[in-house]
């Protein structure tokens, strides 16, 4: 059925050429059976091709030669207007040699992206632990992250047999279907970890509850943590600069989705679990979640980026590698911030009775000392550390007593999957603030000139990109809308109705620069959590998102993201082409959106704003990879464009 746009988007309008679904179906259909008809003549037409381009590439050699004699004579003055028309006409011949290309690849090239086979479902390209077991990985390093050379599948992941559309939020947080997630009923009875066990199975669903026979509750477990730290309950946290909170092995979440209406920031990171796994659980109740792990290599985020680091029961051994764990959660949590374990080496009567459960306890501990960590209170089975806010301290340690302080050299503090370092990070940051003297949230994401003097940025750079967002985020809402209301009866002259604050939940940003769109959503009061990414070859602000109260992490769009499929309600990705592009296309633009189309729920929205000439080449890629796709024009920038895609939901048939 053909969806109409919202009439009354302020500052967009619908390009001429912009189809309804119909007419670009027909259109389709015709351009195949044109290819058929001429597939006969494609081997001259190859050769046409072939000259065709070999005479660009001269003409382009001359022309750049010629024209370089030709600036040395022109004025200082007029050298900007020649350089921005100089530059859209050589994107304009990308653009051409681009469709060139495409045609001279014929049928092959304009032919659909197939369908992955059934037992991928779950796909999540360098993640493969019996290939890393096969390589000699072990000691928990088979669950790396690795992404060999052609390890990604250009193929289009489609959903499990009897997948349903996620229940919307609030309700999807306690209420998700069974056929969504790979998990047994056995692991529902007999998981282990703290907060896995309180969901209950029932039919067809999975529901999860606050509260347990078999333990007392999240809600009091969070109460005690409050009081541990010196606090009178949870919604205190904020108040004592909690924002964010790093739930290490959580579960399926529970902890953080307690927390969530305090207005507390958790994160989810777990190995990669083939079945019942932890991220696609929590991701799929609409809660921050990725895959991560603590084996060999550094976390994909800045040093002091977290409030609290929590474990419980997490499976992590943090007295094993010589405490090299230890250091990796100093290293991303903030001076003044906490560190919370929950587990059975923490009972004291249990690690009397047992000399290895009292050594292993006695190392954890002791190791925290030198970390400059001070113990704050120890109950049943939970302790809670506190980092020092001082830098003296770690001068005031016994000489031998702990691990080093990074050099200059070591203390990176952009890492991407660095080995874990055995030294003390963070020290050489300028954003060595503690927690209690930073602005609690949420005025926390207004940051001062002060503070954004730190990244290099001027408040007028803020306060734009803020204001800009907030148009985008209105205009984006109004052009969904109709799209998915479509269905519903409307009188002529009626308005478009009003889209609900949990159109979407889980909202994943490419290319995220200062965190604008997901500061304009939450201002909005849409009922969304953002995952933030700052590509790895980009401009480096992913610290300035985290400063700010949000969540985000460092990433490459030529390797597949952590996470499994169909995770995301709506994929935004501003600049992000323009910006592979500068980097002459590390990878193809195929590799990125099906990357997407992997990522994506069915029904799932894709965003995408760029320069009008790399929309335009998306636009004819969309089409191989079956979704329905609009372009907008915006009239405020000519040389921009948006492309609004919306993935259908293939269901898988029976074999």
């Amino acid at each position: 059925m053909s969806r109409p746009l919202h009439r009354g988007a302020p500052a967009i309008r619908v390009t001429s050429s912009s189809n309804d679904l119909l007419d670009s179906q027909v259109k389709e259909q015709t351009e195949k059976e044109e290819l058929d008809r001429n597939q006969s003549s494609h081997s001259r037409h190859r050769l046409t091709m072939l000259l065709l381009k070999s005479s660009l590439v001269v003409i382009v050699i001359l022309a750049l030669t010629g024209s370089f004699w030709w600036t040395l004579s022109i004025s200082t003055s007029s050298r900007g207007h020649i350089y921005h028309s100089s530059r859209r006409l050589q994107e304009q011949l990308v653009s051409d040699l681009w469709d060139i290309g495409e045609l001279s690849f014929g049928t092959s090239r304009m032919k659909e992206i197939e369908f992955c086979p059934g037992e991928l479902e779950n796909y999540i390209p360098c993640f493969n632990v019996s290939e890393n077991l096969d390589s000699g990985f072990s000691d928990g390093n088979e669950y790396d992250r690795v992404c060999r050379q052609g390890s990604r599948q250009n193929c289009l992941v489609l959903p499990p047999m009897n997948y349903k559309i996620p229940l919307r939020w609030p309700t999807g947080r306690d209420i998700i279907w069974v056929a969504n997630v790979k998990i047994t009923g056995q692991e529902v009875f007999t998981s282990g970890s703290l907060t896995k066990r309180m969901m209950m199975l029932e039919e067809e669903q999975i529901s999860f509850r606050s509260a347990s026979l078999m333990f007392d509750g999240v809600e009091d477990y969070s109460h005690q943590i409050a009081e541990m730290i010196g606090l009178r309950n949870e919604s205190n946290f904020i108040q004592a600069g909690i924002r964010t909170i790093l739930d290490i092995g959580c579960g399926y979440g529970s902890f953080g989705a307690h927390l969530f209406s305090e207005q507390i920031l958790t994160i989810c990171i777990a190995n990669y679990e083939s079945s019942g796994s932890q991220v696609q659980l929590t991701l799929e109740r609409g809660l921050p979640a990725m895959i991560g792990s603590f084996s060999s290599k550094q976390l994909p985020y800045p040093s002091l980026s977290f409030d609290l680091l929590h474990c419980a029961r997490c499976g992590i051994d943090w007295d094993k590698k010589d405490g090299t764990f230890l250091i990796e959660v100093d290293r991303v949590l903030r001076p003044g911030g906490y560190f919370v374990w929950t587990s059975p080496l923490i009972n004291v009567q249990s690690s009397l009775r047992n000399k290895e459960k009292q050594k292993r306890w006695n190392f954890v501990r002791d190791f925290a000392e030198n970390l400059c960590w001070e113990l704050m209170s120890q109950q049943d089975e939970t302790v809670v550390w506190k980092k020092t806010s001082k830098k003296t301290c770690y001068n005031s340690r016994k000489s031998g007593s702990g691990p080093s302080i990074c050099s200059k050299v070591q203390d990176v503090e952009f890492p991407y999957y660095r080995p874990l370092q055995n030294c003390i990070g963070g020290m050489h940051s300028r954003r060595w603030v503690p927690i209690e003297e930073r602005a609690t949230w949420p005025s926390r994401s207004n940051l001062n000139r002060s503070e954004l003097a730190l990244y290099g940025l001027h408040l007028d750079e803020l306060n734009e990109d803020t204001a800009n967002y907030r148009i985008i985020v209105r205009n984006y809402w109004s052009l969904l809308s109709p799209l998915i209301f479509s269905d519903h009866p409307k009188r002529p002259g009626d308005e478009d109705p009003s889209p609900p604050y949990n159109m979407l939940r889980n909202v994943l940003d490419m290319n995220a620069r200062y965190g604008g769109l997901n500061a304009a959503l939450l201002e909005a009061r849409k009922s969304v959590w953002v995952m933030n990414v700052v590509p790895t070859t980009g401009p480096k602000y992913l610290p300035l998102i985290l400063d700010r109260g949000y969540f985000g992490v460092l990433h490459d769009w030529c390797e597949a993201f952590p996470t499994y499929p169909r995770t995301y309600d709506m994929v935004h990705a501003e600049g992000l082409l323009s910006l592979e592009s500068s980097q002459h296309w590390r990878c193809t633009m195929v590799d990125i959106f099906t990357e997407i189309d992997r990522m994506l729920r069915p029904e799932g929205w894709i965003i995408i704003r760029d320069t009008a000439l790399l929309i335009d080449s998306a636009r004819v890629l969309t089409r191989r990879l079956k979704w329905e796709a609009r372009v907008i024009e915006i009239e405020s920038n000519n040389d921009e464009r948006l492309l609004i895609c919306q993935k259908p939901f293939f269901k898988r048939q029976p074999s």
